[in-house]
């Protein structure tokens, strides 16, 4: 039980190790759309509106500009309905980067890491009405898997061909696609929100790829993307970097018109997605909206909400499922933050199948939609230099379809309690 309740607070371990003398801040804040680009707060190649704030740590080193940010929860859920449980646990993530001037452009270096494969126990966290991918080889009914150790190790390079025109390539072996919108962990609308959003394996759930690689043009407000990528969703082993050829393809249009709006449609041919079903491929269309809303300098706060629609369909049984999603995330008076997210989204019988193996001749079908409702706050008290602490609870209520009620229940709640650690630069409040 000691090594467990250790592997929880081994994140925090390294935020706290960063040197705070020498913490600064930087902010993903931007005057144009190409500049926006070039900061490279987010995942992958994804942007955020231009206003958008990014708390994080930062030094220069030589030519290089060193930058350190993360998010990390410890979360106690319990869950009503039958199919309902109890966990305690944490999900995490933190991202080191480093950029410099190379030539004519500006190169960047970055990886992403989590803790999660030794902080979320049972290689699941409980997260009703939640599917895809596995945990011991059944497919996960009901919990939502941890992220891979490696999240991204990527390279970035952003060469201007004019003051109005960017042209920029990204290669990982292990990174995010031009597909879907700013993935969960890193969207602002979300950074108060400790667990996945159900819709994430229509949405976003490609954000961790392996072998990508991006090629990006931007001209003004617009930027067009086109990705190859393997398309096998990470396994359970979450501690190994997987590797595959490049069997799949994305593009994604984004466009940024005004600092506080962003907006983005994409599509991508994904060639077998999910190890238990290995013959299926699958189509993903994605669109979403971002809006932020930064407050006057006498109070220091945004608003920031997004709305997100994610379809895919399988080639081989055309099945379709539809994920709607609207997340909005208020900052107020420098500590309090208030949030909610609202999902409509399609399940299959694979969900009623409740973590037993696969039967021999199963055929996936729709099971009906699933509405979730939840609302949260939580509190900076910041016991540690450049370490924003929180203390939060949300709680969230859900709508069944008739196909789903008699196994569920007609009013399933989960409701969450978390603390949430993350730095902050030395002017980032």
């Amino acid at each position: 039980m000691k090594k467990k309740r250790l592997a929880l607070f081994a994140p925090f371990v390294v935020v706290l190790l960063m040197p705070a003398q020498e913490a600064m801040n930087m902010s993903s804040k931007a005057d144009s759309f190409i500049q926006s680009i070039e900061n490279h707060a987010s995942s992958g190649t994804s942007s955020q509106p231009d206003s958008t704030p990014t708390p994080m740590l930062m030094t220069m080193h030589g030519n290089w500009m060193l930058m350190f940010h993360a998010n990390a929860f410890v979360v106690d859920t319990q869950q009503s309905s039958p199919r309902g449980k109890d966990g305690f646990f944490s999900t995490n993530w933190f991202m080191p980067m480093a950029q410099r001037t190379l030539g004519p452009g500006k190169f960047t270096l970055r990886g992403m890491f989590s803790l999660e494969p030794a902080t979320v126990t049972g290689r699941q966290y409980p997260l009703l009405f939640q599917q895809g991918e596995t945990a011991y080889g059944r497919p996960i009914a009901d919990g939502q898997h941890p992220h891979d150790f490696v999240m991204e190790l990527a390279a970035l390079y952003d060469w201007r061909l004019g003051k109005q025109t960017l042209i920029s390539f990204y290669a990982a072996p292990v990174g995010d696609p031009a597909i879907g919108p700013i993935a969960y962990p890193h969207r602002a609308s979300a950074l108060e929100d400790p667990v996945a959003a159900l819709g994430h394996h229509q949405e976003d759930s490609t954000h961790i790829s392996d072998d990508v690689v991006t090629i990006g043009l931007t001209h003004g407000f617009a930027r067009i993307e086109a990705s190859g990528f393997h398309g096998r969703e990470p396994n359970e082993h979450r501690w190994q970097v997987q590797q595959g050829a490049i069997d799949s393809w994305s593009t994604r249009l984004t466009v940024q018109p005004w600092q506080n709006w962003s907006g983005q449609y994409s599509y991508a041919a994904i060639h077998s997605p999910e190890q238990l079903f290995p013959q299926e491929n699958q189509r993903r269309m994605t669109a979403s909206i971002m809006y932020n809303r930064p407050f006057g300098n006498s109070v220091k706060g945004n608003w920031v909400s997004s709305a997100i629609w994610g379809r895919t369909r399988t080639g081989s049984d055309n099945i379709i499922q539809n994920s709607y999603l609207f997340e909005s995330l208020v900052r107020f008076a420098t500590r309090n933050y208030a949030y909610t997210r609202i999902e409509d989204v399609d399940r299959t019988t694979e969900l009623l199948l409740d973590e037993q193996p696969v039967p021999p001749g199963f055929e996936e079908e729709p099971a009906g939609r699933v509405q979730a409702y939840t609302f949260g706050y939580d509190h900076d008290i910041d016991l540690v230099p450049h370490l924003a602490s929180a203390i939060g609870a949300q709680v969230t209520a859900y709508t069944v379809g008739s196909r789903l009620e008699p196994v569920y229940g007609s009013d399933p709640v989960g409701v969450s309690f978390f603390v949430r650690l993350r730095p902050f630069g030395a002017s980032g409040r």
